[in-house]
């Protein structure tokens, strides 16, 4: 079987290294922090250093793609996480009770086969990662090596101006042969630095910026047995995405919920929610968000973390013709980031994993064939959301900005051009308008917020399109499902005013 080396310990690589390590290969995690604490999952998970993944210590949402991709791999990490205090969050609870068809199911419930992989795992980070390790750890002829670096490649030539890894030189100077390796550093990709000391060209990656910032908080519910403090309006999450801003809570295992703040960089205003008493404040002005927040519903477990999105990148995509490196993947954030802000990065990195290990064991040779197959798998798989989410960073952020008086961003960086928006804008906005009425195309659009179906499939739909242009040939639809407007967020000058003045004071 091949031997291999994976860079990285983090969800991508753990997952690579569980689906390689099941089907008898021999593997090497090499993992720069330190190993996870003993004892039960969510405690040690709190306790887990990993200063190489910041991000870890943010709200993380595994939406339907990556349970679809637990329970079809990975069961018994399935099974493990909601043993440990994750829970499944049924999606189609926020469905329209509109017109759409009725199949299986109870009586006038509208749901149709497919309709069970609406769901999403509301679990942190940390704890995934947790149950991920111990059970990667357990396999045999896999070995995780923590506190190790991967600073650089073995390599050798491989015909006419080709090149091939036959290994990895740790930090220390160890040298670590193997047939393959695999960058899963997650977003910094460090096969970028690795290939251009050994004087291999680096084909240029697509990049589209996010141009935003979060503001994040985890809490605990006080009471483990009462009903939640409030509604989840959006089904798995409260809140909204707004026309100048974004308050959204997630639930998490083991009565632990996080509310995340999106706003503009730069915004002087909007910085000061890093002050617990600035954030508080919002979440009680921000709509279904207040009742969580009280000191009787629920308790801070840190500080409030800002973090700046990374911007929507493609690793490699942008052409060149360079021959592929053969012996060296990428997986996961290494291979494609996408703005975080909607929710996609774990559940492609678990897909990618998975899918890259199948290709693995197609072409044990680990050559030129592997390299194109899984140059192809990232552009079928990784591409289709590359691109929804620079379309839809940028939409985001100009609205935002819009809202607050401030000019259009430029362009950005100078670099290949991206390509048009996957959905035209018009269409996309009827198609939102129809689903607060119609569980077909809510359930499209459920599903390509899921990632269970790419932009191009959900409207190439004929019957998604029938309805989308039959209810925007209609009557206006009411604005909630009792028909009066729903809560609003407060005007972009009474939140202002509100975080200025839990500032000065």
């Amino acid at each position: 079987m091949t031997s291999t080396v994976i860079a990285g310990g983090g969800t991508a690589g753990l997952a690579l290294a569980l689906a390689l390590g099941a089907r008898g290969h021999r593997v090497r995690v090499l993992e720069s922090s330190g190993p996870p604490p003993q004892g039960p999952a969510a405690k040690s998970a709190e306790l887990w250093e990993r200063p190489t993944v910041p991000q870890a210590a943010h709200d993380h949402i595994l939406n339907a793609l990556g349970v679809r991709m637990l329970r079809s791999h990975a069961p018994a990490v399935l099974d493990a996480a909601l043993a440990e205090g994750a829970r499944l969050a049924d999606l189609t609870a926020a469905a329209p009770p509109g017109p759409g068809p009725v199949g299986p199911g109870p009586a006038g419930s509208g749901r149709e086969p497919g309709d069970e992989e609406l769901v999403t795992l509301l679990v942190r980070r940390p704890v995934l990662d947790l149950v991920l390790h111990r059970a990667v750890a357990a396999l045999p002829g896999v070995s995780i090596r923590h506190r190790t670096t991967v600073a650089g490649l073995l390599t050798a030539p491989a015909g006419p101006a080709g090149h091939r890894v036959t290994g990895v030189v740790t930090a220390s100077g160890e040298r670590i042969p193997a047939r393959l390796v695999v960058d899963a550093s997650g977003r910094r990709s460090a096969s970028r630095s690795w290939l251009a000391a050994a004087g291999i060209p680096v084909p240029a990656d697509l990049t589209g910026p996010s141009r935003l910032h979060a503001f994040g908080r985890f809490y605990r519910l006080r009471s483990l047995w009462g009903p939640p403090p409030g509604p989840l309006n959006r089904g798995n999450a409260a809140g909204g995405i707004w026309d100048h801003y974004s308050a959204v809570l997630h639930p998490a295992d083991n009565d632990v919920f996080a509310i995340t703040f999106g706003a503009l960089p730069g915004d002087r205003a909007m910085a000061a929610l890093r002050a617990p008493a600035a954030f508080t404040a919002a979440c009680r002005l921000s709509p279904f968000l207040s009742p969580w927040v009280e000191e009787d519903a629920a308790e801070p477990l840190g500080p409030v973390r800002a973090i700046a999105m990374p911007p929507n990148i493609l690793r490699g995509a942008a052409g060149g013709g360079q021959r592929p490196v053969a012996g060296l993947l990428r997986a996961g954030d290494a291979a494609c980031v996408t703005d975080p802000m909607f929710g996609r990065g774990m559940s492609l990195a678990l897909a990618h994993a998975f899918l890259l290990a199948d290709l693995i064991g197609e072409h044990p040779a680990a050559d030129d064939r592997l390299a194109l197959a899984a140059a192809d798998l990232a552009d079928r798989l990784l591409r289709p959301w590359f691109e929804l989410g620079v379309h839809d960073s940028r939409s985001r952020a100009e609205r935002w900005r819009a809202a607050a008086g401030a000019p259009p961003a430029g362009p950005g960086a100078p670099g290949p051009a991206l390509p048009a928006p996957p959905v035209p804008g018009p269409l996309r906005a009827a198609a939102l308008a129809a689903a607060a009425g119609d569980r077909t195309v809510w359930r499209g659009l459920t599903r390509m917020g899921t990632s269970l179906s790419t932009p191009a499939e959900v409207f190439a739909d004929e019957e998604f399109l029938a309805r989308v242009r039959a209810s925007a040939a209609g009557p206006p639809r009411p604005a909630g499902p009792a028909g009066p407007p729903g809560p609003r967020p407060p005007a972009p000058a009474a939140l202002r005013h509100a975080l200025a003045a839990q500032e000065k004071g």
